[in-house]
């Protein structure tokens, strides 16, 4: 367990169920232009996606696919909310 799921009391403890945590990251963070469609796939048929998806918008992330978005996806989503 990491330091940060200890400081949060577990919060982050989706982390361990996610199937990315199973599969290599690059696929996650594509260089700029790659393709995303392989990480999207695999966020598709995981059990924490919202949890992933719910962490990443809470936490502005900038870089990579979370709960099946990219940056630009979650960008157009907090402008909708």
């Amino acid at each position: 367990m990491d330091a940060d799921t200890e400081s949060e009391g577990g919060a982050l403890a989706w982390q361990a169920d996610s199937l990315c945590a199973q599969t290599d990251p690059e696929a996650f963070f594509p260089e700029k232009g790659g393709s995303t469609r392989d990480a999207k796939k695999i966020c598709s048929s995981c059990e924490v996606r919202a949890q992933c998806l719910e962490y990443a918008l809470e936490n502005d992330e900038r870089f990579g696919i979370w709960g099946g978005l990219s940056e630009r996806e979650r960008r157009k989503l907090r402008r909708r909310a």
